[in-house]
């Protein structure tokens, strides 16, 4: 994998603060130049070159009529724009809630063909059970200290994931052993979640595969990822999630979902995992 999953949004952020760096030096300028220019400190000026502030829209184009470029601006804009909507905060996405963010994505999912998704703490969102997405909604509400509204976000996930019985759509699945033991709800919201996993393996379209506990490891555990075709990853942190779409680094994610996958085990021995779990719960 990449050094970090924030690689694509720090790369376009470079990119800007270089391009903006260009326009100030093409213009003869110093950094005390331009800030007298926009009337900001200095500080401002080397912080935005240095990628420690990222420039508002006004900064932008203050700093292209400074430079008298101001038939850059507009592109600048949009690329800072970019730039920025590849690292968004979860407080942010979720301020009003947890069931637009659930909504918001459902286009992505009707026009994506083909899914491969894993998941090292959790099961994925697209096979969770209405219970058991109540249950882990819930927890991430609390801790995030935003309105509650897992029951009607857990509602719009299952929703959302009917795209699992559409034509023109495939699925392909990887866990670590350990999700089929980390308990979100009770025992009986558990066996439920447990129970549809082992019935989704029978869909023709969805691969399910089980990383066992003791597989050597070809590939380390990696955060939450979900690719749409090969065209966008979404990387979920603690604090964010992350859309990589820079194409060498969409390939690093394939490749790396192809490693993880060959440790997996699928159909008949996934399933006798699965109901290995289910009987641990008593």
């Amino acid at each position: 994998m990449s050094s970090s999953p924030l690689s694509s949004a720090d790369a376009a952020r470079k990119s800007i603060a270089k391009r903006l760096r260009e326009l100030r030096l093409d213009a003869g300028l110093t950094t005390q130049g331009l800030a007298d220019r926009c009337q900001w400190s200095k500080s401002k000026t080397s912080r935005i070159e240095t990628i420690k502030t990222n420039p508002s829209d006004a900064d932008i184009r203050s700093w292209c009529e400074a430079c008298e470029a101001q038939d850059q601006a507009a592109d600048l804009i949009a690329a800072s724009r970019g730039a920025e909507s590849m690292y968004v905060e979860w407080r942010r996405l979720q301020r009003t809630g947890l069931r637009r963010l659930q909504e918001s994505t459902v286009p992505l999912y009707e026009r994506t063909e083909r899914f491969r998704v894993y998941c090292s703490r959790v099961v994925p969102g697209t096979l969770q059970t209405e219970g058991y997405a109540y249950a882990l909604l819930s927890s991430i509400a609390a801790f995030r200290g935003i309105p509650d509204d897992a029951q009607e976000a857990a509602r719009a996930r299952v929703e959302r994931s009917k795209v699992l019985h559409r034509r023109g759509h495939s699925f392909a699945f990887l866990i670590e052993e350990d999700v089929l033991y980390y308990r979100h709800g009770d025992a009986r919201t558990m066996a439920a979640q447990l129970g549809h996993l082992a019935t989704v393996t029978g869909l023709p379209n969805v691969s399910l595969g089980v990383i066992p506990r003791t597989a050597p490891r070809a590939m380390w555990g990696q955060e939450t990822f979900t690719m749409f075709d090969d065209s966008q990853v979404h990387v979920e942190l603690l604090t964010a999630r992350v859309t990589v779409s820079q194409p060498s680094e969409v390939l690093t994610y394939a490749r790396a979902f192809a490693a993880l996958s060959k440790m997996a085990v699928h159909g008949a021995e996934a399933r006798s995992m699965i109901s290995a779990a289910i009987d641990s719960l008593g």
